[in-house]
């Protein structure tokens, strides 16, 4: 499964913010600029109340992952977008085709991540399909992820939680302790 740099990159990002309220990390410059450059949104470092902010963005996000009925995550996805309040543009630069950008840069990271997260949500939903949009079916996981496989059928946030169940599910049937 192939993603455009919004459906792709920033849809991942999304992931990880999400997965970082899950795990308990804390939200300060310091934990997000290993997480914002890893996704490409490494412009500059944030401040204690963009950090902030961004936490509080985090949990936005988390109601567009996991099981839910198709309306609901669609409307989940358009009240990010609508908060977004980004006006996307064309831009070229850095040798690039043209490509759309969904935030002006002068409106600060914040917004340049809550604009990138949105609008990555709804290209998954629209062009791979919302249900590429889970939570790891691990009762004691729970992470959220983007489902790239080729089927998008993916029940679990890695490889390891999926043996890890498989493990347990089949302790269970033998009776093993």
């Amino acid at each position: 499964m192939q993603f455009t740099h919004y459906g792709g990159e920033a849809a991942l990002l999304a992931v990880d913010l999400v997965n970082a309220t899950v795990t308990g990390a804390p939200f300060t410059p310091e934990s997000l600029a290993p997480l914002l450059a890893a996704h490409g949104t490494d412009r500059r470092p944030l401040t204690a109340g963009e950090a902030a902010e961004v936490a509080e963005w985090s949990q936005r996000l988390r109601p567009c992952f996991g099981p839910q009925d198709p309306a609901g995550r669609r409307d989940a996805v358009n009240r990010l977008l609508t908060e977004a309040a980004s006006k996307p543009y064309i831009t070229v630069h850095d040798g690039h085709a043209p490509h759309l950008h969904y935030a002006d840069p002068a409106l600060g990271l914040v917004a340049h991540i809550r604009a990138i997260t949105a609008a990555a949500l709804a290209h998954v939903i629209c062009f791979a399909g919302q249900n590429r949009l889970g939570r790891c079916a691990r009762a004691r996981c729970g992470l959220a992820f983007v489902d790239t496989s080729r089927n998008g059928r993916r029940a679990y946030c890695s490889v390891r939680c999926a043996n890890n169940d498989a493990v347990a599910r089949h302790r269970s049937r033998a009776g093993a302790p």
